[in-house]
């Protein structure tokens, strides 16, 4: 590209926006397929049991889970996204449940699952709501339960004065998650988008449910 994007133009959000805004287009996001990152986590086996994927958008992940034969859940709040999500579902038969919800509510929705994904909803998030999506996720997670996040990297370039989603450290990853889960793996990948064949400097972290002797 002659230029590099604007975090903007790359994530297409700006907290506070109307989430069905952002679905009035194909966001960049949305890229028609799952992410590589994700793609090869199912491949090695290391998603399994009931699998809840958070801020699931069209739910292309949720459906490569239910072609694994596993028992996938999808929320979001986007009502845009979850009737693609729904269409596409119905169009290759897939037996799935997509759910209107907060993923900063987990404990409100009272289930437990084996695996959690996590595809560019954690970097979105505030200060002030880490510590109750922490707790939520830990209260949703079975023992032993993973967590598999991707989310942007401060590697990535910000431009002053523009709204996008948080750079993440590895500081960050492991401060806002020290005490709930233990963190098993920050390793550098890429948040693969429309607009750039090049994608997003990004981290795929793991991390495990644990009792608290473990952690």
């Amino acid at each position: 590209m002659a230029e590099h994007l604007s975090p903007d133009d790359i994530s297409g959000i700006n907290p506070g926006q109307p989430l069905d805004d952002l679905y009035t287009h194909r966001p960049p996001w949305d890229i028609g397929r799952p992410q590589s990152a994700f793609l090869g986590l199912a491949r090695s086996g290391a998603i399994r049991g009931r699998v809840l994927d958070i801020g699931c958008g069209t739910g292309e992940h949720v459906l490569m889970c239910a072609g694994l034969g596993l028992d996938a859940t999808g929320l979001d709040l986007a009502d845009t996204a979850l009737r693609t999500a729904r269409d596409k579902a119905h169009r290759r038969g897939a037996a799935v449940r997509f759910l209107h919800h907060d993923a900063r509510a987990l404990t409100a929705l009272g289930e437990r699952f084996d695996t959690v994904l996590d595809c560019g909803l954690f970097h979105m998030l505030a200060a002030a709501d880490r510590a109750r999506f922490t707790a939520g996720l830990d209260a949703s997670l079975r023992l032993g339960g993973r967590y598999f996040m991707l989310c942007f990297s401060e590697r990535e370039p910000s431009e002053p004065g523009t709204v996008g989603p948080h750079r993440l450290t590895r500081d960050d990853i492991t401060t806002a998650f020290a005490g709930t889960l233990r963190v098993d793996s920050i390793e550098p990948s890429v948040i693969e988008i429309t607009l750039d064949p090049a994608g997003v400097q990004g981290w795929l972290v793991a991390m495990t449910k644990v009792s608290a002797l473990e952690q």
